[in-house]
């Protein structure tokens, strides 16, 4: 007879096997997930058993007989309850189910991507035997490396695909990635991105229907380099990245430690990528012969960059402050780019009106080898057809557009825009004409690359380099509104790295450490009597009306009504006489002019040197009046003045100890080192404005320390501007300063403007 065998000692491997519900999955509607179905249960040796069988043994056949194989009901409680630990078993297991046992946690992808990434793992390590269909919804592909395929075949543009290779496929990524952010953005938590844990799970699903899990520490910094993500509209029709070859600087940031990337194409635009990346290692070049000065090291610097950006045909913006030689140092990169016999055709500076004597004057003085031609005039349509014949053609901004017929048709080298500030408006004739001008090199020469907003830094790249902050909607979105208004120090952080390769910037305090202290003094005056009605009767006046016009054509809108209301705000606190009212014209009394003609009789007495500085010229009128009565010799410098050259002789020879000055006409563009003192007489938005004029005096060649008074009347509008100075000032160090948080002009600042006085 056949024997037979009791086995009770028998362990079964536990087994699962994962696949999909049996649902129709076209039908699947968006707001439903997938259900994953574990088929559970326990291999004695070839012979199945599910959980809910109820039989405590079967019977197996052998070649000599049969076993009576006990089950092993410790290990398989034991199996079941590790399942239960993992949140992969039902509270309500229904008793007539014989052949699966349904796994349906309550948060079913999270439930299963914890255990496809995490137990899965444990548990074959511990014996189970997992199987996954072919088709289940929740399997994890594995990633074998990371890519990056750049096409630079596109003149100065290139596209970068990024992903991960799964199964001998590539997968691009950066769709996911753009999807991912938008999202974040819709629920406004994209600052919760950077509080999550390095290994939170990024889960993308292919078109298989498998999932790719990747850990945040691994695209982290590809999000924060590639800013133009945060763009729903960045990716072209495949899905890949366009970015101009300026954006190469950051190729190099893309990898990281965590990342290694397989880089596919684009070798000769990642090594690009790598000398900007690493501008700090330009090499030195040797100043001209030619050049009758010796340049200071941060000069030579400054040589050495331009330089750089010549022979990787970039544009840039050289943004010294002022008095620190930027012209000296242009002049020098000339006379290199004229020795090596690389200027095959003239250069051309165009500048503010007030700068032809100084640029013709600086040229003759340290580069006479370069020959220079002045455009200015109505004689200069004569000269038109030397143009060719010289190696540096000097014309103004309001003459860049009158003669772009003859100017856009001439090739240049070199286009340079001194105060470059000036074409901070794009749509203005000036900017339009300077992009279109036909030039292998493009500089921009400015102190202040940026007076109000980020929008003026974008007009002045935009005009260098098009494509580096993308367009204008562009650039407002990924940086205007998170910086100016969201103080975004991350997106802040993205722009000063794109940036920075192209832009130099020195300041006096750190490279001109041999110029005397320059201090700052605030001069306050009290309106008083008639002078303080006024101002309080035309204040509820024009607050009323400024309002209205808000309310009726909104902020951006009302902006000449704004600027009109204050303009005469601040009138009134220079002198009512500025005022065209008849109310005004009666009250001759001014509380600022009265204390400026108590400061400077003291001042020259002391041997003062002074410069005086006010916005309006009617005001420099009033000031001129005062002082021939008491009798203090002075000069005038404005918009009306012609020979510009005599006052500023007068004033630095000695012969007069005051120099009146309309900030519009010389706040920059003069070498003024005889004066020891600064009289701002009226505070106006712009903190650079009144820096640049401060700096005609605190320049390289002053030898005596300079005083600067900036004249205030208390509670009024002017005490509000200097607050807001500051904030401007705050927006624009945040592009140069490592930390620093800018800010914007909103409607609570608007009601600040008006308060009444206290």
């Amino acid at each position: 007879p056949p024997s037979i065998r009791e086995v009770d000692d028998a362990t079964p491997t536990p087994c699962l096997k994962l696949l999909n519900e049996a649902i129709d999955f076209q039908f699947l509607s968006e707001q439903q997930q997938p259900t994953g179905v574990a088929q559970f249960y326990f291999d004695y040796d070839g012979y199945h058993v599910h959980p809910l069988n109820k039989d405590k043994q079967f019977i197996r056949q052998t070649k000599t007989g049969y076993e009576v194989i006990h089950r092993n009901d410790k290990f398989e409680s034991e199996a079941l309850r590790q399942l239960d630990q993992m949140g992969l078993i039902e509270d309500d297991v229904s008793s007539g189910m014989d052949k699966a046992l349904l796994l349906e946690p309550v948060h079913i992808l999270d439930t299963w991507l914890d255990f496809m990434l995490h137990h899965r793992q444990a548990l074959e390590s511990n014996g189970w035997r997992v199987e996954i269909a072919g088709d289940f919804v929740f399997q994890i592909d594995a990633v074998e490396n990371w890519y990056a395929d750049i096409d630079s075949s596109a003149n100065d543009w290139f596209t970068l695909e990024l992903g991960v290779d799964v199964d001998g496929q590539r997968v691009n990524l950066l769709p996911f990635m753009v999807t991912y952010l938008q999202s974040l953005k819709q629920t406004q938590a994209v600052s919760a991105l950077q509080q999550l844990p390095d290994d939170y799970p990024l889960i993308l699903r292919r078109d298989n229907g498998h999932l790719i899990h990747i850990p945040l520490i691994k695209v982290r910094h590809i999000i924060e380099t590639l800013v133009d993500l945060y763009d729903p509209d960045a990716l072209n029709r495949d899905g890949k990245l366009e970015l101009s070859r300026y954006h190469s600087n950051q190729l190099t940031a893309l990898e990281s430690e965590h990342t290694p990337l397989c880089w596919i194409g684009g070798q000769q635009l990642r090594k690009f990528g790598e000398r900007l990346q690493h501008f700090d290692s330009i090499r030195e070049v040797k100043p001209p012969a030619s050049l009758k000065t010796v340049l200071r090291d941060y000069q030579k610097e400054g040589l050495n960059w331009l330089q750089f950006l010549r022979e990787y045909e970039l544009g840039g913006i050289l943004a010294d402050d002022m008095g620190l030689g930027k012209t000296v140092q242009t002049l020098a990169h000339l006379l290199v780019e004229k020795k090596a016999g690389r200027q095959d055709c003239p250069s051309l500076v165009v500048a503010p009106t007030s700068l032809m004597v100084n640029w013709k004057r600086e040229a003759v003085r340290f580069a006479p080898d370069l020959k220079v031609l002045v455009l200015q005039g109505a004689e200069r349509r004569n000269k038109f057809f030397d143009i060719p014949g010289y190696d540096l053609v000097l014309t103004t901004y309001p003459l860049l557009s009158r003669d772009s017929e003859v100017l856009l048709k001439q090739p240049w080298y070199m286009v340079i825009l001194d105060e470059a500030q000036q074409i901070k408006n794009p749509k203005s004739k000036a900017a339009q004409t300077a992009r279109r001008l036909m030039t292998r090199h493009r500089l921009c020469l400015t102190g202040t690359p940026m007076e109000n907003h980020l929008g003026e830094l974008w007009s002045l790249f935009h005009f260098l380099m098009p494509g580096l902050l993308g367009d204008e909607k562009k650039f407002r979105r990924l940086f205007r509104v998170p910086i100016e208004k969201h103080q975004d120090v991350n997106r802040q952080q993205q722009l000063r790295n794109r940036i920075a390769p192209f832009l130099l910037r020195r300041n006096k305090s750190e490279v001109a450490t041999e110029l005397p202290s320059k201090t700052e003094i605030l001069s306050e005056v009290e309106l008083e009597g008639a002078q303080r009605d006024l101002y309080e009767t035309i204040r509820v006046s024009l607050h009323t009306r400024v309002r209205q016009a808000i309310d009726s054509q909104g902020l951006a809108s009302s902006q000449i009504i704004i600027l009109d209301a204050l303009l005469k705000l601040r009138q009134v606190c220079c002198h009512p006489q500025l005022l065209s009212i008849p109310s005004a014209r009666k009250i001759k009394h001014s509380a600022k002019l009265n204390q400026l003609m108590d400061m400077l009789p003291e001042m020259v007495e002391e041997g003062r040197r002074i410069l005086l500085f006010s916005q309006f010229t009617s005001m420099l009128a009033l000031i001129e009046d005062e002082l021939v009565k008491l009798k203090i010799p002075y000069v005038k410098l404005t918009g009306q003045t012609r020979d510009r050259e005599k006052p500023v002789d007068e004033f630095q020879s000695g012969k007069v100890p005051v120099f009146l000055i309309s900030l519009k006409a010389g706040g920059s563009g003069l070498n003024l080192t005889a004066a020891d003192t600064v009289i701002h007489y009226d505070p106006w938005w712009n903190p650079a404005a009144e820096q640049q004029a401060t700096d005609r005096a605190h320049r390289i060649g002053q030898d005596k320390p300079v005083f600067v008074y900036k004249m205030i009347t208390d509670g009024t509008v002017e005490e509000k501007i200097l607050a807001m100075q500051h904030r401007k000032q705050a927006l624009a160090d945040s592009l140069f300063t490592e930390g620093s948080q800018g800010g914007a002009i909103s409607h609570e600042d608007l009601q600040v403007l008006f308060e009444p006085l206290l």
